[in-house]
């Protein structure tokens, strides 16, 4: 169950650079492609002539051309051509509002006229040289919820991600939780722990001594529809934590855009976004697939737990400490889901 009338991040520009791209979002069938002008444009992924797919077309001089018989699609969804044929009285199929920013492409797949660009989620790094960036996309056979309490709920790094960024203080240190407006925010702070692999890693890369104590931070920062930015860090112990000054510190934002295909599958943009050293793109490069095999780690016990609630969709979860941050963001979203189809919420599931 989720939102339409929202922003969710559909693809990276680079996807539909020389070819239309088919994706679902929300269990709507989308074709994207650039029109004449350069712009991206999103219909419907269905030919009004036979009903073919419109991303196994082409792109020709702006126009999207179905792969089936020739039929022209216009940016508007309005027929243009067809080879011997006249379809100009064809219905229009349906256009979504789409909008390209802070690299990303960004679709609303519910109601057209209350899709406002100004609510796409701000993304501070993009546009600034002070920042670098580099991510990826994972689709995963698991319900997007999942996944957002996954990333609410960080104690499941001492175990999942043990070789990497887990450690035995992330179990040891309790979390709090708060929410603000549609916000919830979850945060942790270890100090004077050592610093595990990853985080070695990011602190050399920042000039730094791997092999000190050092003070770590985790905020996890949740946003409708499936938006969850974590700020992560680790600064040279007693140097002020998360407030240090940038020379004693390799901080981080983790940025995980969560995109539902269906009710149990979905599309999910990482990435981790980082202020310090910002033009070494051999660290760019090293942190994006120290970060990607991290995520990849997730994906086996995400997938095992959705045909675990798929085969037993009536057992009760329990609800633990750990998992406020999830249980919150799952309460304003069956607000919002409620409000938008005029229906009560229903309780939050685990």
């Amino acid at each position: 169950m989720f939102t339409k009338n929202a922003w969710y991040v559909a693809c990276t520009p680079a996807e539909i650079d020389d070819k239309p791209l088919g994706r679902k979002v929300c269990n709507e069938s989308i074709v994207f492609y650039r029109g004449a002008d350069g712009a991206v444009a999103a219909l419907e992924d269905f030919c009004p002539h036979r009903g073919a797919p419109l991303s196994l077309g082409r792109v020709i001089e702006g126009k999207l051309v179905c792969g089936y018989h020739g039929l022209e699609m216009g940016c508007d969804g309005k027929t243009i051509a067809m080879p011997g044929q006249r379809v100009r009285g064809f219905p229009a199929i349906r256009s979504y509002p789409v909008v390209e920013r802070h690299g990303f492409v960004w679709v609303w797949p519910g109601d057209a006229a209350l899709a406002d660009p100004a609510r796409i989620h701000h993304c501070p790094w993009a546009d600034s040289p002070d920042w670098a960036f580099g991510g990826g996309l994972y689709h995963i056979a698991c319900d997007y919820r999942l996944m957002i309490d996954n990333l609410m709920d960080l104690t499941h790094e001492t175990y999942v991600h043990a070789t990497s960024i887990g450690q035995k203080e992330i179990d040891e240190t309790p979390s709090t939780t708060r929410t603000e407006g549609d916000e919830v925010i979850t945060s942790r702070f270890m100090n004077g722990i050592e610093p595990p692999p990853f985080w070695k890693m990011a602190l050399r890369g920042n000039h730094l001594p791997d092999d000190q104590l050092v003070d770590r931070w985790q905020i996890c920062h949740f946003s409708p529809p499936g938006h969850v930015l974590i700020e992560v860090g680790v600064a040279l112990a007693g140097q002020g934590g998360y407030h240090a000054d940038p020379k004693v510190k390799a901080s981080s934002i983790v940025v995980d855009f969560i995109t539902p295909e269906t009710e149990t599958s979905i599309w999910y943009f990482w990435g981790m976004a980082r202020n310090f050293n910002a033009r070494d793109k051999a660290l760019t490069a090293a942190i994006r697939d120290g970060q990607g095999k991290i995520f990849a780690e997730d994906l086996e016990m995400l997938e095992r737990q959705q045909q675990n609630l798929t085969a037993w969709p009536e057992r009760n979860l329990l609800k633990l400490n750990i998992d406020a941050g999830g249980v919150q963001a799952r309460r304003v979203l069956d607000r919002l889901i409620a409000a938008e189809h005029g229906t009560e919420a229903a309780p939050a599931r685990a």
